[in-house]
């Protein structure tokens, strides 16, 4: 079963679920991240992902 739209988490944890990521916040930007990889840090940060988009 897939995790829900709106699923978050944050940089350094396991990817829950494959699809396309958003960053919480501003600057923002989207990023297809498959489930199991590390989320990533974006501008240098630690930041909250959000998934968007189910792959």
């Amino acid at each position: 079963m897939a995790m829900p739209l709106g699923t978050t988490a944050r940089t350094g944890e396991k990817c829950p679920e494959s699809g396309v990521w958003q960053v919480v916040g501003t600057p923002t930007t989207t990023a297809p991240i498959a489930k199991g990889n590390t989320m990533p840090p974006y501008a240098g940060k630690a930041v909250t992902w959000k998934l968007t988009r189910l792959a």
